[in-house]
This record gives C-alpha cells, structure tokens and sequence, in this order.
C-alpha cells in the first residue's frame, strides 16, 4: 500500500509540472507570429470526403470563401459517384461558381488508409506547389491561406501543422470529446513544442510544400499508416525541414456521436496513438492529473491536500489551453464537466494498451506494433485466426 501510493505520489508530481509547462507553452506559443504577407502564392486546397458529415456544407462554404490575393484551388475527392457528398459539393459550387474546384471520383483504394488514396490523386490533380489537405469535418475562417502564406513565408519551412478547437454536436458523450480536445490534447502539443520541438503533425489541416511530400517518399510512403499525419510531419523534419504549430487556429466540427458510436472512436484513437508513438501514450499519464489524486486520495484521505493542488494546477492548464490559446466559450461555459471528463480520457487511456484492432468507416482492421494497419480479415487468413 506504502508503494502504490509513493509511485502514485511520484507520478502525481510530474503530472502536476506537466500542468505547470502547459502553461508556459501555452504562453510561449502566443508569443510567436509570422510576420505580414509580403507575396501570396497560389495554394491547392485537398479535401478528402466520405459521406455527407453533419455541417458538411457549411464547412465546405469557409473554404469556398477564403479571402486570399493569391488565388487558390479546391479539390474534392470520394471513393464513389453515389457518395452522398457529391449533392453537397455541387450546391457549394453552385453558390461559388468563381472559385475553380474539381471533384475527383478515386474508386476503391489500393492500399489501407482511403484518405492517403485521395489525398494522392487530389495532389497529382493540383496545380500548385503549396497544398492545404483538410478533413471534411474542419471550418475555418476567411483568413486561413492569408496566414498560412504568410508563415510559409520562411523558406526552411516545410509543413505547417493546424491547432483546432473541437465544436461538439447535439450529443453529451461529443461534448465531453470536445472539451478533452480543448483542454487536455491540444495542451500535449504545446507542451511537445515546448520541449523537443515540432516534430509531428496533427490531422484536420495541414500545409505542407509539394516538394516536402516528394522528399519523403510522397504519399505512397504514408499509405499502410493509420495515423499518417503524424508520420508526415516525423518525416519531414527527420528529413531537415521545418515543421511548426501554425498560428491559424481551426474549427474541428465533431458531430452529434451517441454513446456506442463515441466510444468505439475514442477506443480507435487509443489504440492508434498507442501503435503510432508509443512512448509518447506511456507519457500521456501526465497530462491527466486529477485521476491520479483521486486514487491517491482513496488510498490515503490525509493526503488529500496533494489532491487539491491537483485541481488547481489543473484548472491554470486547462485554461491556458482553452481560454487562452483556443479562445473556447464552451469550456469557460462547461467548466464543471472537465472532471468528468479527465476521468473518462484515463479509461480510455488505459483501455487503449490492450487490443490490436479498430473499425474503421465501418471496416475492421489490424494495427502492427510500427502504426501500419491493415485489413484484419487478410490478417487473420494469413495466421488463421483472430488477433
């Protein structure tokens, strides 16, 4: 008993420096701005789509209405004609017949990861240098190629990585997702940028050179990846180009998941994250304080003023997070569910060691200890059996 609550001590007391250098990332991140857009390039806009997300249209209308000098592309792809995204893009083209965009019918994909197969095809399409990939459940504001122009602006760039605030739909467990982007994710990677730098890149939006993709082998070296944003951003600066955390912030729309489906998401995010960069999950029982204290409190009540600078060091990182970084009204709103919350993320983070497969878009797959992943049927028949 002595020794589980010492280690639980220990563990407790660097969760709480980890809520300390959140704060000062936090800080250090706002200190930092490109500086004024001197020549504007022209960008390629790459958005992946499958099936027509909740705020599909409106998403893809912030895109449409980009105020940029230098012209820019968008180029939508689906798997198949009869996608239920197809009528979505239509009326948004419809309403900007000025914007050039083209819709690219890619079939089934060759390889595991559908969205690598599309941001491959979009890319051969896109005339410009400078590509923008984005998912479909992403909006942004008026401004977003103005600023990552102007921070594409350093020539030793070579991907700009997106920050996102997560907006939930009309659903409590999508809720709780998003205020755990708000308040917990998003801190790891300032606190990653921080310390060691950007080393990563992080899904919903990213900017990246045309010649970066080439570099690392283009996007056929990301194609067995699930989670190939962040081996893109690890190739690119392993290969000696800038990576950074942009200062465009974005909007991560979530929709209205219920429990069931909310639930096998985050499990798929566990596991992937888990496969993807494995010390870095083992590190996640940092960024979590209050579950510790509250274990440790259960174990010895006396010690239960440890348990109340927990909170307050963790209410100063959510908030650095939230409030001053992702400017979120729904964590300043819904202060009383990040309790609830933290101790859900640390289920799932336990949860998330055991288990080798996820459902994917309604299709199950096997993920290998290197983040590669494959069908899990073509697995099983190669070992006779279920993983």
């Amino acid at each position: 008993m002595i020794l589980a609550a010492a280690a639980l001590a220990l563990l407790l007391a660097g969760a709480c420096v980890f809520c300390v250098l959140t704060a000062v990332a936090a800080r250090r991140y706002l200190a930092v701005r490109p500086r004024p857009l001197a020549a504007a390039p022209p960008i390629s806009i790459l958005k992946p789509l499958h099936g027509a997300d909740e705020g599909l249209e409106e998403n893809l209308r912030s895109f449409f209405a980009q105020d940029y000098p230098g012209g820019f592309e968008i180029l939508l792809a689906v798997r198949e004609a009869g996608d239920p995204a197809v009528a979505v893009v239509e009326r948004v083209r419809a309403g900007q017949p000025h914007v050039r965009a083209q819709l690219l019918i890619t079939g089934e994909p060759p390889y595991p990861n559908a969205k690598v197969w599309s941001l491959e095809r979009m890319a051969a399409a896109a005339r410009h240098d400078l590509l923008v990939m984005s998912d479909s459940d992403i909006r942004v504001t008026p401004d977003l190629l103005r600023r990552v122009a102007a921070e594409f602006q350093e020539p030793s760039l070579g991907v700009a990585t997106c920050p996102y605030r997560a907006v939930p739909g009309n659903s409590f467990w999508s809720l709780l997702e998003a205020i755990g982007m708000n308040t917990e994710f998003t801190g790891g990677l300032l606190v990653a940028r921080l310390v060691e730098g950007v080393k990563f890149a992080v899904g919903p939006t990213i900017a990246a050179r045309r010649q970066v993709i080439e570099a690392i082998g283009g996007f056929a070296r990301l194609k067995d990846y699930l989670a190939e944003d962040f081996v893109l951003g690890k190739l690119a600066s392993e290969a000696g180009f800038g990576v950074i955390l942009s200062s465009c912030l974005i909007e991560h729309r979530i929709g209205a998941q219920g429990f069931r489906a909310n639930m096998a998401h985050r499990l798929r995010w566990a596991r992937s994250t888990r496969r993807s960069r494995p010390a870095g999950y083992v590190g996640q029982v940092f960024t979590n304080p209050l579950p510790l204290a509250l274990l440790l409190v259960l174990l010895h009540p006396q010690w239960w003023p440890l348990g109340a600078v927990a909170a307050v060091l963790r209410a100063l990182a959510a908030w650095s997070v939230a409030g001053w970084v992702l400017r979120d009204g729904l964590t300043a709103r819904r202060w009383y569910l990040v309790p609830v919350q933290d101790l859900l993320s640390f289920a799932f983070w336990v949860a998330g060691f055991f288990g080798n497969t996820i459902v994917w878009r309604g299709r199950r797959y096997f993920l290998h200890p290197d983040g590669r992943f494959e069908p899990a049927k073509r697995y099983n028949a190669g070992l006779r059996g279920a993983p």
